[in-house]
């Protein structure tokens, strides 16, 4: 061990480590997560938020939250809100209180001014679409604004006539006067402020002219002073206009450095808040915290725990190429983290009745049944059996296929913790369709053996319908057929899969009544499944028992 840290670091501890070695921002280390309050976090924020934190908790530094609130069209209170509440979902500590960009409105305001006066900004008339063409493209030269050489004292009156409201939405913006030349198109005098009259989610009407993100935010990590500005990779092109701006302004501190790392992908997933937007106002999900969305709040209403989203964070790692990951890979990390946790419950998603012809009338035996093998100290319940039965359609065959050694007319089966069991004969409805089994039992066979030793080929879950209770279950495939949506510039809702849901009308053993919303439980041979947050009367599929990750594991070292 070394500062805390394990022997093998990721290219971003190393620096870390290697600053405080130099003795670097005099041994400093401060992080920060600075989200845009216009959306909901997903996954790729938590890959975010536990590489900040991370590094502060590991490094003995400090990592605040600042939200970068300079776009209040599409910016507002209620994402501030639901941020703060995912973060704290995920485990982490913010340290300090929650810090804003718009807190620092007035020395970004100051350090505009100052830039303007050393010849280094300039008040522009011309429209956006004007400036967008005038900046040429990557090898094709910029066009210089006409008015990029007007004197300091025009500038610094026209980007004050700005502020104090002397002008119309559009029609002035301020940019820093770089090179219309440059390789590095963000360095082709970009846009520092433009005007616009719509409140703020904090500042309300006092400004009309807001701050761009790339003036915003290396200035905002400068007056927090941030030690370690830590990026996704798309924000590689920006690092020389994040370091320009710092380097021509009278900093507080030591000027920070941005380190970009690779994003998070996932297959069969979308990121892009436009699309996941598009989703819920079109529907095709119930809002952004659907179980079928991969944002935190999504992960959370699923059941996803936050120490499995933390264990597969730290498995993928942090690198400097951008990849895609299976998302088998997370569900097998929340899979091995619900097995040790969760409790065992009985529960048949599609019933069918089965009647033991021969069970005394009316008698109820009790079954003591292990909440949890993984976990001894999680104790027993009594489970109710009688002689009518919920099981599940897919365990009974009238006309079985080869292999097929559940339930069928004349095979005998054990049902979990109770009794043999064997099919004697069926009631059908008038389209033929059976809609009961009758049985008989074997008494000799309490606890699920027989006593001369015989053996059965299946063991069934199962359910008294005297006692079962009721409730939606939401069974998830899926939410994009193709398992990278998107490519090559293709439409991904084009692969959005029409059957990602599908809602079964479940009985369920009189033990999950005491279910806690959002607790997630283990149905016997079925998968795991959350209670909803909100209705008591519905859960939803987390993940099945199937470790499909070990299953791609093979196949790829077969081939």
């Amino acid at each position: 061990m070394e500062d805390g840290v394990g022997e093998s670091l990721d290219f971003v501890r190393e620096k870390v480590r290697d600053d405080i070695a130099s003795d670097r921002f005099g041994g400093r280390v401060q992080t920060r997560f600075p989200p845009e309050p216009n959306g909901y976090l997903h996954i790729g924020h938590a890959k975010s938020i536990y590489l900040n934190f991370g590094i502060a908790d590991e490094f003995e530094g400090t990592c605040p939250l600042r939200f970068d609130d300079t776009n209040p069209e599409t910016e507002d209170t209620a994402f501030v809100d639901a941020i703060i509440e995912d973060i704290e979902w995920l485990g982490v500590e913010p340290h300090g209180e929650p810090r804003f960009a718009s807190d620092y409105f007035g020395q970004l305001y100051d350090w505009a001014e100052a830039l303007i006066r050393k010849g280094l900004a300039y008040v522009d008339d011309q429209d956006a679409e004007t400036i967008s063409e005038q900046r040429g493209g990557f090898g094709q030269p910029g066009i210089e604004s006409p008015y990029r050489n007007r004197s300091v004292e025009e500038n610094l009156n026209l980007f004050r006539g700005m502020r104090d409201g002397r002008f119309y939405d559009g029609s002035k913006v301020l940019r820093a006067k770089i090179d219309m030349q440059a390789d590095n198109m963000w360095l082709r005098d970009p846009v520092m402020y433009r005007i616009r009259r719509i409140p703020h989610h904090r500042t309300g009407s006092e400004w009309i002219i807001y701050p761009t993100y790339d003036w915003a935010h290396g200035q905002s990590d400068a007056i927090e002073g941030t030690t370690h500005s830590i990026c996704t990779l798309e924000f590689a092109d920006h690092r020389p206009l994040y370091d320009w701006f710092l380097s021509h302004l009278d900093l507080p501190t030591d000027k920070p450095e941005q380190t970009e790392f690779a994003r998070l992908n996932l297959t069969h997933t979308v990121m892009s808040k436009r699309v996941l937007r598009s989703l819920v106002e079109h529907g095709q999900v119930s809002g952004w915290d659907d179980p079928q969305m991969p944002t935190v709040r999504g992960m959370r209403r699923r059941g996803y725990p936050p120490a499995a989203i933390r264990a597969f964070v730290d498995r993928v790692g942090v690198a400097k190429t951008n990849s895609t990951v299976e998302i088998e890979l997370l569900e097998s990390f929340v899979r091995t983290e619900l097995n040790e946790t969760a409790l065992r419950r009985m529960a048949v998603l599609k019933p069918l009745k089965v009647v033991l012809t021969n069970w005394p009338e009316g008698e109820v035996e009790w079954m003591d049944v292990v909440n949890n093998p993984q976990d001894p100290e999680s104790g027993t319940r009594e489970v109710p059996f009688t002689g009518e039965l919920w099981i599940e359609q897919d365990d009974f065959r009238l006309d079985p296929p080869p292999k097929y050694y559940r339930l069928t007319p004349g095979r005998e089966v054990r049902l979990r913790n109770a009794y043999f069991v064997t099919a004697t004969d069926v009631i059908t409805d008038p389209a033929g369709e059976v809609v009961q089994v009758n049985c008989t039992y074997d008494p000799a066979t309490r606890g699920g053996t027989a006593p001369d030793g015989r053996k059965v080929k299946s063991t069934m879950h199962w359910v008294s319908a005297a006692h079962a209770g009721a409730a939606q279950v939401n069974l998830y495939e899926r939410l994009f057929a193709d398992s990278h949506p998107g490519i090559d510039g293709a439409d991904p809702l084009a692969s959005l899969n029409p059957n990602a849901r599908e809602v079964c009308e479940a009985r369920l053993e009189p033990a999950l009544d005491d279910v806690r919303p959002g607790e997630v439980v283990q149905f016997e041979r079925l998968g795991y499944f959350a209670a909803d947050l909100d209705d008591p009367g519905v859960f939803h599929r987390t993940v099945g028992l199937r470790d499909e990750w070990a299953n791609i594991q093979k196949r790829k070292q077969a081939g």
